[in-house]
C-alpha cells in the first residue's frame, strides 16, 4: 500500500514532515526484537556436557588436532564427537540462516523516491513521489512471529543432529569395548580347542579314540579361527568409525579404551520416561514450532488480495493556480485472485504438520517403551547369566576336573567343560554390550543424557571426571 507525495515546481516543504510522520508510525508498529534461543546451549544441556558447544565460522580440517594421550575415555569420545561433528556445525549454520530470516522479517521495506522533470508550455514541471508499502508493514508482526517459530524449529533440529551424532559415537565406543573384552575369551577358547585336538590325535594314534572325534574338534578350531578373525576385523572397523566420529578419520585409532563396566538397571516408571520424552524430545518440539509458524502464515494469506493497495496524499498546483492537496486511494479489485489458493495450500500444510506432530509423539512413546523394555530385559538377562549360567558352568568345570583327577574320565570332558565356561563368559559380554546400547538408546529416546540424568541413576561407566559426562 504505497503513500505518494507529489508536487509541481516550487512544491511546499511541508510534505516532507508529513511523509516522515507516517514512516515513524510504521516504524513504531514493528515487531518485538528477535528471540535468541541459544542453540549451542540447548544442545549442551541435552547432551549433558559441562562446557558449551561453540559454532565454527570456518570449515574444520580433515583431522582435528590430536588431544594427546594414548587413552580415549567415553567422556572424551562424547565431547569430541559433539564439538567436531561437521553435520552439527551445519545445523548451527542453519540456525543462523533462520536468525537472518527473522531479522529480515522485522525490516520495513525501503521507501521509493521517484523524481520526474517535464517540459512543455510555460514553466518546467517537477513531480516528486515518495512510496512506502503499507501492506508489508502490516505483515511485519505476523511475518516476524512465523520467522521466530521457524528459528525455534531450526534450534530443535540442531539439537536432534547433536543427539544423533553423540549416540552413534557412544554405540561405536561400546561396540569396540565389547570386542576388546571378547577377543581374550575367544583366544582362550582357541587354546582349549588346540589342547583338545592334541589329546584327540594322541588317543587316535594310541588306538583309543576315533577319527570322528578328531574331525569334530578340528572343525571347532577352524570355526573359532574364523570367529577370532571376524572379531578382529569388526574391532578395527569400529575403531575406524569412532575415529571419524571424533574428528580424526586418518588417526591410527589405537587408543586404550575404558575398562568394561556395565550400567546399573533403571528404576524409574515407564510413564515418567514417556512424559519426560514428550516434553524434551527435539523432534516433537520441531514439529510443534512448524505448526505454530504455519498458523502465522495462514493469517498472512488474508492480506494477499489487497497487496498493492495504496493510500496517500497528493499536493501540487497548475501553472499560477493556488496549491491544492487531497487524499488518494488505490486498491486492487479481488475479482480473480482472492487468495483462496494460497489459503488452501497453507491449510493443507497445517493438516500435514498436525499429522507429523502426532507421528512424532507416537514415535517418541514407541522408542521410549522399546528402549526401556530392552534395557530392563537385558539387565535381567545379565543377572541371570552372572548368578545362574556362569556359576553352573564353573561348577560343571570343577566336577569335570575332579572326575579327571579321580581317573573317572579323560581330559576331553574337562576341556569341554572349560570351553562351555568360556562360551558363557562370552555371552555375558554380549549381554553387557546389549545392555549398554539399550541405555544409550533410552537416553536418546528421552531427549539426551542431560534429560535422562534426573531419571536414571547409573553406575559410572567411562566417566570423565574432568567434564562430568556419563553414559
Amino acid at each position: 500500500m504505497p503513500i505518494r507525495v507529489s508536487g509541481g515546481a516550487g512544491s511546499s516543504p511541508r510534505l516532507i514532515p508529513s511523509a516522515a510522520g507516517i514512516l515513524l508510525i510504521l516504524i513504531g508498529g514493528c515487531a518485538a526484537p528477535r528471540p535468541d534461543p541459544q542453540a549451542e546451549a540447548a544442545a549442551t544441556r541435552s547432551l549433558g556436557l559441562e562446557h558449551a558447544l561453540a559454532f565454527r565460522w570456518e570449515g574444520g580440517p580433515l583431522d582435528e588436532p590430536e588431544a594427546g594421550g594414548e587413552t580415549l575415555t567415553l567422556g572424551d569420545a562424547v565431547r569430541r564427537a559433539a564439538t567436531s561433528d561437521p553435520e552439527m556445525q551445519a545445523a548451527l549454520a542453519r540456525v543462523r540462516i533462520a536468525m537472518a530470516d527473522a531479522d529480515q522479517a522485522r525490516l520495513l521495506p525501503n521507501p521509493v523516491l521517484d523524481f520526474a522533470l517535464g517540459w512543455g508550455p510555460g514553466q518546467p514541471r517537477v513531480a516528486v513521489s515518495l512510496t512506502q508499502d503499507l501492506i508489508r508493514a502490516l505483515r511485519i508482526p505476523r511475518a516476524s512471529s512465523a520467522a521466530d517459530h521457524r528459528l525455534r524449529q531450526s534450534v530443535a533440529d540442531a539439537v536432534t543432529v547433536a543427539l544423533d551424532g553423540v549416540a552413534e559415537a557412544q554405540e561405536r565406543y561400546i561396540a569396540a569395548q565389547a570386542l576388546e573384552s571378547l577377543l581374550p575369551v575367544l583366544l582362550s577358547r582357541r587354546d582349549l580347542v588346540d589342547k583338545m585336538v592334541a589329546v584327540a590325535r594322541a588317543r587316535l594314534e594310541a588306538g583309543e579314540g576315533t577319527r570322528n572325534d578328531l574331525t569334530t574338534l578340528e572343525t571347532q578350531r577352524v570355526e573359532l579361527a574364523v570367529d577370532i578373525a571376524d572379531a578382529r576385523r569388526d574391532l578395527r572397523e569400529e575403531r575406524l568409525r569412532l575415529a571419524r566420529l571424533i574428528g580424526e578419520p586418518s588417526a591410527a585409532a589405537a587408543w586404550r579404551l575404558d575398562p568394561w563396566s556395565p550400567p546399573a538397571p533403571a528404576t524409574t516408571a515407564e510413564a515418567v520416561w514417556i512424559d519426560s520424552a514428550l516434553a524434551h524430545r527435539p523432534e516433537v518440539q520441531s514439529a510443534a514450532w512448524r505448526l505454530a509458524a504455519l498458523g502465522d502464515e495462514e493469517a498472512l494469506t488474508r492480506l494477499l488480495p489487497w497487496e498493492g493497495a495504496g493510500v496517500g496524499a497528493n499536493v501540487g498546483r497548475e501553472e499560477e493556480e493556488e496549491w491544492f492537496a487531497g487524499p488518494s486511494v488505490s486498491t486492487p479489485l479481488p475479482v480473480f485472485d482472492t487468495g483462496q489458493a494460497a489459503q488452501a495450500r497453507v491449510s493443507a500444510e497445517q493438516v500435514e504438520a498436525r499429522h507429523h506432530l502426532t507421528l512424532a509423539r507416537r514415535k517418541v512413546v514407541e522408542e521410549v517403551r522399546v528402549a526401556l523394555q530392552s534395557f530392563e530385559a537385558d539387565a535381567a538377562n545379565l543377572v541371570r547369566v552372572r548368578t545362574e549360567l556362569i556359576p553352573l558352568q564353573e561348577q560343571r568345570r570343577r566336577q569335570a576336573e575332579d572326575a579327571y583327577r579321580a581317573g573317572q574320565t579323560d581330559v576331553t570332558a574337562l576341556f569341554l567343560a572349560e570351553q562351555d565356561l568360556q562360551a558363557a563368559r562370552a555371552k555375558e559380554i554380549d549381554v553387557e554390550r546389549r545392555l549398554s546400547v539399550a541405555l544409550v538408546r533410552l537416553q536418546r529416546a528421552v531427549g539426551g543424557a542431560g534429560v535422562a540424568v534426573s531419571l536414571l541413576h547409573v553406575t559410572p561407566r567411562g566417566r570423565d571426571h574432568a567434564h562430568g559426562e556419563t553414559l
